[in-house]
């Protein structure tokens, strides 16, 4: 605890400064940055309680990472920028960028129906003659339920995670909760049937897809699904909501459009790096894709799951838009939990600002400080 504390008395001094200071240019504030992030970092995880906790943020070009803790629970080691942590859902943004990437091609359409693209031989549901298009998957505005109606668990994989036939026998025609584009109800099942659509469209499995499109271009090398020979030492161990250890455990095939990917601290650093940089003109139009919102909150029924770090405005291709609300800038962001470590990723396009953090160990205060934190860090360096 003393360490903390220390940490915490030699960076409050900074508070009021990176308030005046956040507008100024890069590299002239990077002890400050540095500063900033560590009494953030400090504060979540004190008020996580959780074994470990890993913190990136980019802004206007300059970059920090910082870890606090363990990467497992009583083993002494403290996670760094190289640490890989399972992100979970935030596994469903880089599944918007992978369709982003395909629009801008011409290799398929927002509006292509799941039912023309998956390639599946089953019969897509469709309520009220409204189809379940790639973009109503991409905003959780397909009516699908939450999950499959898995019957088939193998051994060692996540759990509630089934085969290609328990997908298709998942699709009956009363499973839709809501009529197509009516409504937003967040769907696992939904984002899976889009990598789907994606790898068939592109006639390869999917996790090629996503590497060739998304992780290969951004230069991440270590955002990956399963663990390689080697990774299990810097990997970060998740614990349950009773503290307790989780195994590691593979990704299947058919959930990869939902949730999977392990990621580090530097990948996510480069991650935003490549959100932030809004006028490249490499995957310029991607880019904006990305970035597009395509569904308003207004006039939807129901509206379901999306609240969780944040009231949720509109929806963009997996990304939870935040309208600018008093000092807060317009952010886009995305949580995601598996497998005993919650995660949080959000930026500020406008503001060349963007934070991920993680933390392992299923705490629901946790998670809750943890977003909050990272949303008052972007208020802080973005004042409007």
């Amino acid at each position: 605890m003393e360490h903390f504390v220390r940490r915490i008395a030699r960076c409050a001094s900074f508070i009021a400064t990176a308030l005046m200071l956040a507008g100024a240019p890069a590299h002239a504030a990077s002890p400050l940055l540095d500063d900033t992030v560590d009494l953030t970092g400090t504060f979540i995880f004190l008020g996580a309680n959780v074994p470990g906790l890993v913190i990136a943020v980019v802004r206007n070009g300059e970059s920090v990472v910082h870890g606090f803790g363990e990467t497992t629970k009583g083993n002494g080691k403290v996670p760094d920028g190289d640490t890989l942590m399972r992100i979970g859902s935030i596994t469903k943004v880089f599944s918007g960028a992978a369709l982003a990437s395909m629009v801008a091609d011409g290799k398929v359409g927002f509006t292509d129906r799941l039912q023309d693209k998956l390639g599946w031989n089953v019969t897509i549901p469709e309520l009220d003659h409204k189809p379940i298009t790639l973009i109503d998957l991409a905003t959780h505005t397909s009516g699908l339920p939450r999950e499959p109606a898995v019957k088939s668990i193998g051994k060692g994989t996540i759990t509630a995670m089934g085969t290609k036939e328990d997908y298709i026998a998942s699709l009956k025609p009363d499973v839709q909760l809501f009529p197509a584009g009516t409504g937003m109800s967040y769907s696992n099942f939904g984002y899976d049937l889009l990598a789907q659509a994606l790898a068939n469209s592109a006639g390869e499995p999917y996790e090629d897809t996503l590497r060739k499109r998304v992780l290969a271009p951004a230069g991440l090398k270590d955002t990956i699904f399963n663990l390689r020979p080697g990774d299990r030492e810097r990997a970060m161990q998740g614990h349950g909501f009773d503290g307790a250890p989780l195994p590691f455990i593979e990704t299947p095939p058919m959930v990869q459009g939902a949730g999977g990917l392990y990621s580090t601290g530097n990948d996510m650093v480069r991650w935003l790096r490549w959100h932030l940089d809004r006028f490249a003109t490499t995957d310029a139009e991607m880019r904006l894709m990305d970035h597009a919102v395509y569904v308003e909150r207004d006039g939807l029924n129901p509206v379901v799951g999306l609240d969780e770090a944040g009231r949720m405005d509109a929806m963009g291709l997996g990304w939870v838009v935040m309208r600018p609300e008093g000092d807060r800038p317009l952010i886009l962001q995305k949580t995601g939990g598996l497998q005993g470590e919650f995660s949080y990723v959000a930026f500020a396009p406008a503001r060349g600002i963007g934070v991920f953090a993680s933390i392992n160990q299923f705490s629901v205060g946790g998670f809750d400080a943890m977003a909050k934190g990272v949303n008052k860090l972007i208020t802080e360096l973005a004042p409007r």
